[in-house]
């Protein structure tokens, strides 16, 4: 398990897109369009949700209302669900083209569940929080045809990850899993909880209180419909 490439992007429109998605059109910036980058990259917790950007030194975050902070510090993506992807497309996706700041290889990135601990490098400790979740600007970047609906199916959808322990890193760095919970809620779990199979929220807090705040919350208001609605028949 290792860090194929370290991915940093900075803020870019329609008129800079370097060939990635025909449909992103107007004045619109994002910060989705990452690049590898050479040598030593700094990751810390960034601070807040809302107000804080990217764990990853170097990184742009445009919209700070839905990314960044330090729930969403760090998005990894793995280099053989790119591949898949070049596949299906019919197109290179060169790293980062997820917008991913981490591409991976050897890593069942979806596979891994809620709280895990990823030692990468010598002092980085990230831990997985939650599945990211596609939205209109990631679709329109790729300018693939019902790209949300065919993302969203695959329930593949990697991992945003928060830092425990900051440190520096660089493409090549070794992965370790440090710690592993015992509970078996993954990331494509709560992905398809999220998105396309609702019923399996009420399973979703059992990952604690290393899941991501918002979606935790979400989980739980569920659960407690559901055992509300159990109780009025």
């Amino acid at each position: 398990m290792h860090l194929i490439s370290v991915n940093t992007g900075r803020p870019r429109t329609a008129d800079d897109r370097s060939g990635l998605g025909a449909a992103f059109t107007g004045g619109l910036e994002t910060g989705i369009d990452k690049r590898p980058v050479s040598g030593p990259v700094a990751v810390a917790a960034p601070g807040p949700t809302g107000t804080a950007g990217s764990g990853v030194a170097g990184d742009a975050v445009v919209n700070l209302r839905h990314h960044g902070g330090d729930h969403k510090a760090v998005y990894a993506f793995a280099r053989e669900d790119l591949d898949d992807w070049e596949r299906e497309l019919g197109r290179v996706l060169p790293n980062g083209s997820f917008g991913e700041n981490l591409t991976t290889g050897g890593i069942d990135v979806n596979g891994a569940r809620i709280g895990e601990r990823w030692r990468i490098g010598t002092d980085l400790v990230l831990e997985v929080a939650s599945p990211r979740v596609p939205c209109r600007t990631f679709a329109d970047w790729l300018g693939e045809n019902g790209w949300m609906r065919r993302f969203t199916q695959r329930a593949a959808p990697g991992a945003y990850l928060r830092v425990v322990e900051p440190g520096v890193i660089r493409a090549g760095d070794p992965v370790t899993v440090v710690h592993r919970p015992a509970h078996q809620v993954t990331v494509s779990f709560v992905f398809r909880a999220m998105t396309t199979e609702r019923d399996l929220l009420t399973e979703v807090p059992a990952a604690g209180d290393a899941l991501d705040p918002k979606v935790l919350a979400k989980a739980l208001a569920h659960s407690e419909r559901q055992v509300a609605a159990a109780e009025s028949r």
